[in-house]
């Protein structure tokens, strides 16, 4: 499964809103089978925070661990905000 993260906007900051994001994706990310990929594409992705990220992506490494891989990461933003997360949580994300 892929989740297009521009869905969610192009400009993603905010604790708030990536906690917001993360609660609208949850009744989605229950559907999907346990041994499925889940892809978070970057692609149109122009600003990315920490906070936001922290709020979206941590609780679904947590869940799916090595399930979890992170797409499209080229833009400063993201691949600065994906550097902190796994400096501050202690884990690397998988990168394809």
């Amino acid at each position: 499964m892929i989740i297009e993260l521009q869905k969610f906007g192009t400009t993603l900051i905010s604790r708030q809103a990536g906690r917001e994001a993360f609660s609208a994706f949850s009744a989605t990310l229950q559907g999907v089978p346990p041994t499925e990929i889940l892809m978070a594409d970057f692609q149109g992705v122009l600003t990315f925070s920490p906070s936001w990220g922290d709020e979206f992506l941590t609780p679904l490494q947590a869940q799916l661990g090595n399930r979890f891989v992170l797409h499209a990461i080229e833009n400063p933003s993201v691949k600065a905000t994906v550097e902190i997360l796994e400096k501050t949580n202690g884990k690397k994300f998988i990168v394809q």
